[in-house]
């Protein structure tokens, strides 16, 4: 299986107000694209933050974050597959706190 392939299985997204930065998140993620961000929410957390690429869909990281709000995972569908909800386009919900 080509890199591209594996890239391109999921897109995760990070609510930075609710994130209170555990990394509990970072050391459940199997591909490790999760990091520690550099910017501060409104609470003076050090939030989490997705690489941008990368994301299996897995929902691991959705599963370990304590914190309700905080994780959504999408995972991403191949043209002509299942039909999307309310995701971005290729995308389908998948799992969300």
């Amino acid at each position: 299986m080509s890199e591209d392939k594996k890239q391109e299985r999921g897109i995760l997204k990070i609510d930075e107000e609710e994130c209170k930065g555990c990394g509990l998140c970072m050391e459940a993620c199997p591909p490790k694209v999760i990091a520690m961000g550099e910017r501060l929410n409104r609470y003076g957390y050090r939030t989490a933050a997705y690489a941008g690429a990368g994301c299996t869909g897995c929902g691991i990281c959705f599963l370990a974050c304590p914190e309700p709000g905080a994780i959504t995972v999408l995972r991403l569908v191949k043209p002509g597959g299942a039909s999307a909800a309310t995701a971005p386009e290729g995308a389908t919900a998948c799992a969300s706190n």
